[in-house]
């Protein structure tokens, strides 16, 4: 034990910080200490090293007490284990003298095993041996006991374990029997005790009568239970118990109004068709008697019939529970903004310095739609490669990059509204047509509008934009669209030739692309060709330039001084279909009557030698000058505006020289409709009567206009007319916090069912190029080209994934 002790724990050879070797007594060793001093310090070294193997010696024997003491509880681990392997592995199923002899015979054998294995490891060499094996580190103890189970199992003879199976089957036979209820003596089951209780309630079966059963399935819980979950499915509320059903006047207005579209085939107009409405509605008036009284005073009140019938439909779907979110051919959900603030994006065919209508108007509509602050809004104008811009932008202007054009834009704009306008400007492809003086998209113009900011649209001439579209439906991108008819292009066709067959397909078409891709369609003017889902509304204001030189040239005539200082001029582009050939006929007709009057013309364009060279050979009192803007210094002190053109939708041009506080002359036309209503616009149905307003109007002096005419004729009240007849003003500030409207109908509308086919159909003609160029397209506008991409930074057009999914 001692040498064990020593070989663990060696003295240590730093105790006295000094290092000894086995020359100690060496003469370096006497040189440097004396004797005594060096007896002192070894007979120290001796009690420090003493003392430290004490302390082993203690450690050794803790560590051998708690290496015996395990031992003992291992043994009584043991012992237990035992006992509870013996009760285990022989259960007690029976009291018989013979089995319990067999347990006494098998423990009496199994005694000196135990003995000995329990005398082997409680020896006390058992702590040594577990020291050499074991650390102080180790701190469990792991005996395999399989080799205690062998030797249990090897004792038992082959007699012994049939005795334990013969016990263990007649234990199971008892139980089994004690379950079942089995009589004694008997080997079948007639009298098991589930198949007594099956008997007996058959018996009761019988003898109970047929209404009985009724009224006890009737009374049953599982009844209750079914009647509870139908109730929990349909709960009545007080509404729908207050709305009664549709009568048959209903009935027959809501399938005159859903078989509108091909009662519009046949010829029956639609001003036909919501009279017959009108009338059946006022038939159901004789029955008010059958509403509650709330809903009788909403009926007489209302005189809009149509919206009061949707209004009665979709109540009475809703009292039944009935809800459609879809249909056939459309896309109803849309992705929802985080945003509160709605989207709104003005798609247009044309832009600055392309100084027309449909470049001039959207801009000054962004702005003033931007200025309320309510909603974002985005402008979207075409972008023209370089080539293509040289031919269309005045005096040889041309961009190299959109931010370039964009620059020019935000500075035209600025200059003449007296604001900064906060919106966004976004282009995307397009290619000019030499053939149709005239933009088309190249590709799909929609998907150049963020999906974050589908919300609302306004498209600009939306016919011309959709002739050759061939991508997502507006309808199904956007919450609401809205398509603004600038051209009346039935009455440019016509003067083509062949134009009579031309219009007559351009009529069609027309119809088919704006009622599939718009959901309400403004008509600037009667001029315009009647279109599905469209009312008339002049939604253009002038621009205030005009209006601050009309209040200047009233200071000047309310000081008694000379506003006007010249006759009349007429201002247009020069292209025979701007009213020059209506001019050229009225000059030439009363030339003697008209007298000394002279007509300064301004204008460029396409066909002035033709012009000019008409106007000479009938030697008529025509001054050509270049073309000016209408705003321009020179312009202001002539008095009387001509504007003889009958093709135009609404004359911009007459707008601004009303603004101007200037006479106009202008025929008794549709797209005049708007200007009748100021005391300054002379209109005539005749030749004569065109005389006599020219004459008028050189011989007096305008009235200065009024603040409320002046409005009128403002982008504020432009504004305001189109939120009104668009129905943006509902859209905008609806009560659901700014989201997004979301499309929910009823019933499934007959007229949406012919819109989404007429789309479909559409697109499918679009992407077939043989088609499109036979009807008239630019070539390769169905997707952008190489240079599009590089001038707008995009990637290159791929192979397109159907958007119908078909």
């Amino acid at each position: 034990m001692a040498k064990e002790i020593q070989s663990q724990s060696p003295p240590s050879p730093t105790t006295t910080g000094i290092t000894f070797s086995s020359s100690s007594s060496s003469p370096s060793l006497s040189m440097m200490l004396s004797s005594t001093n060096a007896f002192s310090l070894l007979s120290k070294g001796w009690r420090e090293v003493r003392d430290s193997a004490d302390a082993d010696l203690q450690l050794m024997r803790k560590r051998a007490n708690s290496v015996k003491n395990l031992a003992s509880t291992f043994d009584r681990e043991i012992e237990n284990f035992l006992n509870n392997s013996a009760m285990s592995a022989f259960p007690v199923v029976s009291s018989s003298p013979s089995a319990f002899g067999n347990e006494i015979g098998i423990m009496k054998k199994l005694e000196p095993k135990i003995s000995e294995f329990r005398r082997v490891y409680s020896a006390p060499e058992i702590s040594r041996k577990v020291m050499e094996r074991w650390g102080p580190a180790k701190a469990k103890l792991g005996i395999d006991l399989s080799a205690i189970k062998k030797a249990i199992v090897s004792e038992m003879d082959l007699d012994e374990r049939e005795g334990v199976l013969e016990m263990r089957r007649r234990r199971d036979r008892d139980r089994f029997r004690e379950f079942y209820a089995e009589g004694e003596g008997e080997g079948s089951f007639g009298d098991w005790k589930p198949i007594r209780s099956l008997k007996s309630r058959f018996k009761e079966f019988e003898k109970r009568s047929s209404l009985e059963l009724l009224i006890g399935f009737k009374n049953s819980e599982l009844v209750e239970k079914l009647k509870a979950s139908f109730q929990s499915l349909y709960k009545e509320t007080d509404e729908a118990k207050d709305v009664p059903p549709l009568d048959v006047p209903e009935l027959l207005a809501s399938l005159v109004r859903q078989s509108e579209p091909f009662l519009d085939q046949i010829g029956v107009r639609k001003d036909l068709c919501d009279r017959v409405v009108e009338n059946l509605y006022k038939c159901k008036s004789q029955h008010l008697w059958r509403l509650p009284s709330a809903q009788t005073s909403d009926l007489v009140e209302n005189d809009n019939h149509v919206d009061d019938l949707d209004t009665r439909i979709a109540s009475v779907l809703r009292s039944t529970g009935h809800h459609y979110d879809g249909g056939f051919w459309t896309d109803f959900l849309k992705p929802e903004t985080p945003e509160s603030k709605r989207h709104v994006a003005i798609v247009t065919t044309a832009s600055l310095p392309w100084m027309t209508g449909t470049a001039v108007n959207p801009l000054f509509r962004a702005a003033y739609l931007a200025k309320s602050a309510k909603q974002s809004v985005t402008l979207v104008v075409p972008w023209l490669c370089e080539s293509d811009q040289e031919l269309v932008y005045p005096n040889n202007l041309t961009f190299s990059s959109p931010e370039e054009q964009e620059s020019y834009i935000r500075t035209w704009l600025e200059e003449r509204i007296g604001f900064k306008a906060d919106f966004k400007i976004s282009f995307y492809p397009g290619k000019f047509s030499k053939e149709r003086r005239s933009i088309f998209p190249a590709g799909d113009t929609s998907q150049f509008i963020p999906s974050k900011d589908a919300d609302i649209a306004i498209l600009e001439e939306p016919e011309h934009l959709n002739w050759y579209h061939h991508g997502k439906r507006w309808t199904d991108k956007f919450n609401h669209v809205v398509g603004i008819v600038h051209t009346n292009y039935l009455e440019y066709i016509k003067r083509e030739k062949h134009g009579a067959i031309q219009a007559f397909f351009v009529n069609h078409v027309n119809n088919w692309v704006t009622r599939a891709y718009c959901d309400k369609v403004l008509r600037l003017s009667g001029a315009t060709q009647d279109l599905p889902k469209s009312v008339i509304c002049n939604v253009h204001g002038v621009n205030p330039k005009f209006l601050m030189i009309g209040e200047k040239i009233a200071e000047e005539s309310s000081r008694g001084e000379q506003a006007f200082s010249k006759g009349a001029y007429f201002l247009g582009k020069m292209v025979w279909a701007k009213g020059y050939r209506e001019l050229i006929d009225l000059m030439a007709k009363h030339k003697s009557d008209l007298g000394s009057f002279n007509l300064d013309v301004y204008g460029n364009g396409e066909d002035a030698v033709e012009v000019q060279r008409a106007a000479q050979k009938l030697d008529l009192s025509l001054n050509f000058l270049k073309g000016r803007d209408h705003a321009d210094d020179a312009l202001h002190k002539y008095k009387v505006f001509i504007n003889p053109s009958i093709s135009d939708v609404l004359c911009t041009a007459t707008a601004e020289a009303l603004a101007m506080g200037k006479f106009v002359v202008c025929a008794d036309h549709p797209s005049n409709e708007f200007f009748r209503s100021f005391p300054n616009c002379l209109t005539y149905k005749t030749s004569e009567d065109f005389v006599n307003k020219v004459k008028e109007a050189m011989s007096k002096e305008p009235l200065p206009l009024t603040p409320e005419q002046m409005y009128n004729l403002s982008w504020e009240a432009a504004t305001q007319r189109l939120m009104e007849y668009s129905d943006l003003d509902k859209i905008l500030n609806d009560e659901d916090g700014g989201k997004r409207m979301r499309k929910s109908r009823s019933v499934p509308s007959f007229d949406e069912v012919i819109d989404g086919g007429l789309a479909f159909t559409h697109y499918v003609l679009t992407g077939n190029g043989f088609l499109r160029l036979c009807s008239g397209a630019t070539p390769k506008t169905k997707d952008y080209d190489k240079q599009h991409c590089k001038d707008l930074k995009l990637v290159p057009p791929q192979a397109h994934k159907p958007v119908y999914g078909w």
